[in-house]
This record gives C-alpha cells, sequence and structure tokens, in this order.
C-alpha cells in the first residue's frame, strides 16, 4: 500500500508568481499559509503506519518541496509528471486529484492524503483495505448549499451514469479523512469519462461546475468495492477550535487519524493556532523519521 500527499505552499515566490500571472488575481495569503506541519504528517505515518511501501509528495515546482525532504525516502512527483501540458499550471485542487492515479510505480492499493489530516495512533492495513476492498464512511445528502457540495453532486452524477445508472434525489459525501483508492478503478473510470475530465481539469481555479476526488470514490462504492465504514478519526475546524482543545488532542489523541481543517483567519489568530499545533505536534512527534533528511 502507497501513500499518496498533495501539498502546496502558498508562501513559496514561484509559486505565487505563477498564480497572479495565470489567474490575474493576487494571492489570497490567508487561503494558501503554510502552517509547518507537514513533516509530522510524515512522522505520523514512520510512527501509525508501518505497512506502508512507499509516500509519494505531489507538488507543482521544485521550489515547494521542503528542504528537509529524504527524497531517498520520499518519491516527489511533479505536476507535470502526471497532468497533461495543456492543463498546467494549476492552482486547483481538482485537476490534480483526477490524476494521481497517473503516478508511475503507484501500487494498486493507495491512501491520498491531503496535508491537513495526520495519523496520530498505530493503523493497521485492513483498517483501510481487505480482501480486495477498502473501507470509508459514505453518507447520503439532498441539500446543495455551497460550490464544494454542487461539486460533489456532479462527481455522484457522474459516477452512476458511467455504471449506466439513473441520477438518484440525493449524493453521495465520502468521509473527510485519507481516502482509500484502487489504481486499477480508477484507470477504468478515467477511459470512460476522460472528456468530462478534462473539462474540469481545464479550470485553474475552481468552480462549481468542477468534478473532485469523490468521484472515484463513489464509482469504487457503487461497483461495491468500497465498504461503507467509517474510519476512526477527529475533525477540527480551526476558525472554531481552541488552542488548548488542539493542543490537548494532538498530545493525547483520542482516533486514530485527525483532520485539522484550514480555513481563512486573521493574522493574530493563525500565528496563535500555527504555534499551539507545532507545540503540540513536536510533543507528540519529537523524533525525526526515516522521511527527513
Amino acid at each position: 500500500m502507497d501513500i499518496v500527499i498533495t501539498y502546496v505552499n502558498g508562501l513559496d515566490p514561484v509559486w505565487q508568481r505563477d498564480y497572479e500571472k495565470h489567474t490575474n488575481q493576487p494571492v489570497l495569503e490567508k487561503r494558501f499559509r503554510d502552517w509547518g506541519t507537514l513533516r509530522y504528517l510524515f512522522r505520523g505515518i514512520a510512527e501509525n503506519m508501518a505497512f506502508v511501501r512507499k509516500v509519494h509528495l505531489i507538488v507543482s515546482h521544485e521550489s515547494q518541496v521542503p528542504e528537509w525532504v529524504n527524497r531517498e525516502e520520499v518519491n516527489v512527483v511533479l505536476h507535470k509528471d502526471i497532468i497533461p501540458a495543456e492543463y498546467l499550471p494549476t492552482f486547483n485542487c481538482n485537476p490534480i486529484e483526477m490524476h494521481l492515479h497517473r503516478i508511475e510505480g503507484l501500487d494498486e492499493e493507495y491512501l491520498y492524503f491531503n496535508d491537513d489530516v495526520f495519523p496520530m495512533k498505530p493503523c493497521k492495513a485492513s483498517d483501510f483495505f481487505d480482501g480486495g476492498r477498502c473501507f470509508l464512511g459514505m453518507s447520503h445528502h439532498l441539500i446543495v448549499w455551497d460550490m464544494f457540495k454542487a461539486i460533489c453532486r456532479n462527481s455522484d452524477r457522474l459516477a452512476r451514469r458511467a455504471l449506466g445508472l439513473k441520477p438518484r434525489c440525493f449524493f453521495l459525501r465520502p468521509q473527510h479523512v485519507c481516502t482509500p483508492m484502487f489504481k486499477s478503478e480508477c484507470e477504468e473510470l478515467y477511459s470512460k469519462v476522460t472528456a468530462e475530465i478534462a473539462k474540469t481539469s481545464m479550470a485553474r481555479t475552481r468552480n462549481s461546475e468542477n468534478l473532485n476526488q469523490y468521484l472515484f470514490l463513489d464509482y469504487i462504492y457503487l461497483k461495491g468495492r468500497l465498504i461503507n465504514k467509517r474510519l476512526s478519526k477527529k475533525h477540527f475546524s480551526v476558525g472554531v477550535v481552541s488552542a488548548k482543545k488542539l493542543h490537548q488532542f494532538i498530545t493525547r489523541p483520542s482516533h486514530k487519524l485527525v483532520c485539522i481543517n484550514d480555513v481563512q483567519l486573521s493574522e493574530e489568530r493563525y500565528n496563535e493556532l500555527r504555534q499551539a499545533q507545532l507545540n503540540a505536534f513536536e510533543e507528540r512527534f519529537p523524533h525525526k523519521s526515516k522521511y527527513e533528511r
């Protein structure tokens, strides 16, 4: 089993230059700030997921790769290695997610991590995959009230159409955590809906007509290879959680996984919560992992 991590450091001047050039918009630093916690994701993997074969780090430019990354243990993959040139550069996570299965040498079974999800307690391979099936919580939603929900509905409808199924009044929403994928299923679906994926891939920034990674998860679920079983996970939004509560959970976790979801914050609150996370993660994972130089 492999792990795939996507990462963006919005403070990188090379990335900022490309963003402003190709979107004709100023960089919203509050939207793309780096929390400095990526190394603790790697330490969490090393300590709690010993079954992992290889970790792949997906970035847009070489300048995005932190200097501490040990390339003998981490496979650094640039966007140009997996995404067709006509869709680059992209500043939209959705086209990136459409092409993760194209990583050279990727294992058939892999977990996709955003950089805000961390393994906090020992995990087993069978928490995610077993007997040719994978596990993730799936819920049903009726109402679309924002762009993200619209994208989820788009993905659900296309997955059903690819399987010859009729659309339903509800749409699927997978659990927001690391997501289990089968490379062969992603390849199969990609070949069926290449034109629709191309439309999303041409969008340099997100819009309500996009697809996202849930397209593949919905497809795998509807084929019966994804079992609706929630993973052990805690969710925090930095918009409402206190620094004290974050510290308590990170140093004494009650769940195997945690997602610390980013939102736009004032500079003061960002600095407070960033330092609280760094202090807590350093206390929880004090030792350098094999993924660090």
